[in-house]
């Protein structure tokens, strides 16, 4: 017996959430509880029911509505089971590389392996002798690439954000930084792929770049994120990439994007 998934985001109006429910329960028709209920009890049973709620701090009456519904209908016939999953939800990237108005929890955007956006931003200073960007360390908590070192701070694209805030919010969230959005200078995008344990992580990355000067010990560090940050001037980070075995998950296309930024 497979799960029933349905997606349930708390920025959707009352339609769309029932159109969600119609076009997973394979209805017609479903637009109220009472026509809900009615498309649960004709679907019958055994059926298994996996609802994820996106995880904004909203108040929604529909989806109040759709989880009373199912929790009714599990209550009454065991048969029936109701799984409530909280989740971040992700817009999805169309085939013209544009953020849609589709969105899917998270966790199921990286089983399924859809492109979905985030975003990368490289702290830099220039100096005499070359350019400098800042590493973080991953902590050893993370799903992907625990303790290894990384772009300055990193983020998904929350549904209904878009890139260059999403990128904000990740400088201040991960370093304690909060900086005018002027400061950020779009250098590009690129396609990023994971694949380990049952995650394909496949992004569309928009990179940025901030030249701020910041003190290190100024910061305040995301423990669940970032373990340390450490400055490293790119041509001598290249060269320990290539011939020391340093943890990293930095990309080197990246590296290229920021010295043809710079120079």
């Amino acid at each position: 017996m497979e799960d029933v998934e349905i997606f349930l985001s708390r920025l959707a109006s009352e339609e769309k959430l029932y159109d969600e429910a119609a076009k997973k329960l394979g209805s017609a028709d479903i637009t109220d509880r009472f026509t809900l209920s009615g498309a649960i009890a004709e679907k019958g049973a055994p059926a298994s029911y996996k609802v994820y709620i996106s995880d904004e701090d909203i108040e929604n009456s529909t989806i109040e509505d759709i989880k009373s519904v199912f929790s009714e209908a599990a209550e009454e016939n065991p048969e029936i089971s109701v799984e409530f999953i909280s989740d971040e939800f992700l817009n999805l990237i169309d085939d013209k590389a544009r953020i849609t108005a589709d969105s899917k929890p998270r966790s199921l955007v990286h089983r399924d392996g859809e492109l979905h956006p985030t975003v990368h931003i490289w702290m830099i200073k220039r100096r005499d002798m070359g350019v400098f960007v800042l590493l973080q360390k991953r902590a050893h908590e993370k799903d992907i690439n625990p303790d290894c070192y990384d772009v300055s701070a990193a983020g998904h694209v929350s549904q209904g954000d878009e890139f260059r805030y999403t990128a904000l919010k990740e400088v201040h969230e991960e370093l304690g930084l909060d900086i005018d959005r002027s400061k950020l200078e779009f250098i590009g995008l690129k396609k990023a792929e994971f694949n380990k344990d049952g995650i394909h992580d496949n992004e569309l990355v928009a990179v940025y770049i901030c030249r701020e000067n910041i003190n290190i010990e100024d910061l305040v560090l995301q423990s669940s994120e970032v373990s340390e940050v450490c400055w490293a001037e790119i041509d001598e980070l290249l060269s320990i990439m290539k011939y020391e075995d340093i943890p990293n998950c930095i990309s080197l296309e990246e590296l290229d994007m920021i010295k043809k930024a710079v120079f």
